[in-house]
């Protein structure tokens, strides 16, 4: 049965979110910690998790109905990813794909779409890999060295790019590159082109790929692009506006990691009360004393709050408004809500926190990344300050 938000002149449709939160959960179980900590021990791929949210159209969800996707909203892509961390697993071997299928959508051309968005939907080609950062850049994405320089009917590709997740189990790789320089007195941003590339090709014909140990079982990259050939087929959209393609997809990123924070919030708190519940010492559960009881009442009550802005941003999203100051808000309260509860969980948990059987130790690295990523937390206030309180520039 579905629900309806409407703003007015519009009517947005939406299958009920309880039925979808339970068929996620019901997917989730054939994945217990077990899998997830094997998984992380080994520094695997959850290449069957992965499957089996590609069979089931999860991560399908934004794309339009016309090439096979389900034409669902954002709203209904966050609460798949927030149910998959709710349960203690984790989406960051795939979530690219879900607010990276945008820059295709909305901006590629009708062949593009024709020939990508069919296949992605059916599982067929995976888009989990998007290059932008690079280690001289970092989160100054128009300061950017990689060069795409025209040649007739393509493009050669120069440059580096580093923390390039999930190249090596992408097929599609999104690339940002600078095709032309600034116009004197214009934005930093302009010159900047988008490109999909086809991974497996491209390596050792002008592309190589360096993979990286982090202290989360999250497979991420340098790449390397050496005189790297891509057709102009490929280029996404008009050349010179790749910067605003990315931006039109970073709120549905921060909404998406969000939810990754919020249901990673809800699981600490979750782990951490059950075991305050069972734990007895000095002749009665620890849960009886407010010293452990309050810390997890305040995560629970911060993860809430933050759910309740990542709504008003996807719903502001889906509606097609204005939404940035929301999404930025989001990700911001969920990952400190999210960080709020791991430590709440490692305190009630005591010395069992730091054993891998009992997950929270595994969770707790793999939250900390919030605080860093996509976006850190210092940049999202740095946004607030100039662009919602009119404070002066910082950066």
């Amino acid at each position: 049965m579905g629900f309806a938000v409407s703003d007015g002149g519009r009517t947005l449709d939406r299958f009920d979110l309880d039925d979808l939160r339970w068929a996620v959960r019901e997917l989730c179980a054939r994945y217990p910690a077990e899998y997830w900590r094997r998984a992380d021990e080994e520094r695997a791929y959850p290449e069957d998790f992965v499957r089996a949210l590609t069979e089931a159209g999860y991560l399908a969800m934004l794309i339009p109905t016309e090439y096979g996707g389900s034409g669902a909203s954002l709203i209904e892509a966050a609460t798949v990813i927030e149910e998959i961390h709710r349960s203690g697993g984790s989406a960051a071997s795939c979530h690219g794909q879900i607010y990276m299928m945008l820059a295709l959508v909305r901006h590629a051309s009708l062949e593009q779409r024709e020939r990508f968005l069919p296949a992605l939907a059916r599982g067929q080609l995976r888009l989990q890999s998007f290059g932008v950062t690079e280690p001289t850049s970092g989160s100054d994405t128009a300061s950017l060295q990689t060069r795409a320089r025209r040649e007739g009917p393509h493009y050669v590709i120069n440059g580096q790019k580093l923390w390039t997740s999930r190249l090596q189990h992408s097929d599609l790789l999104l690339l940002l590159a600078r095709t032309s320089d600034p116009p004197e007195g214009g934005r930093r941003t302009d010159g900047l082109s988008l490109f999909l590339v086809d991974a497996s090709s491209a390596l050792d014909q002008g592309m190589k790929v360096q993979p990286l140990r982090t202290m989360v079982n999250h497979e991420t990259n340098a790449v390397y692009f050496d005189g790297l050939v891509v057709g102009s087929d490929r280029l996404i959209g008009e050349e010179g506006q790749g910067f605003r393609y990315v931006l039109d997809g970073m709120n549905a990123e921060r909404i998406v990691i969000a939810s990754e924070c919020i249901g990673d919030g809800h699981w600490f708190v979750a782990t951490a009360s059950k075991y305050a519940a069972e734990r007895s010492v000095f002749g009665r559960p620890i849960g009886q004393n407010q010293g452990v009881a309050f810390p997890l009442a305040r995560s629970y009550a911060a993860v809430r709050a933050a759910a309740l802005m990542r709504d008003e941003a996807a719903r502001k999203f889906d509606l097609g408004e204005r939404c940035g100051e929301e999404a930025n808000l989001a990700k911001l309260l969920a990952a400190d809500a999210s960080w709020e509860a791991a430590n709440a969980a490692v305190q009630t948990l005591g010395g069992f926190a730091f054993a891998p059987e009992y997950n929270v130790e595994r969770k707790f690295r793999e939250t900390r990344l919030y605080q860093v990523a996509p976006v850190s937390t210092n940049l999202i206030l740095a946004y607030l300050a100039q662009n919602v309180l009119g404070l002066p520039r910082s950066y």
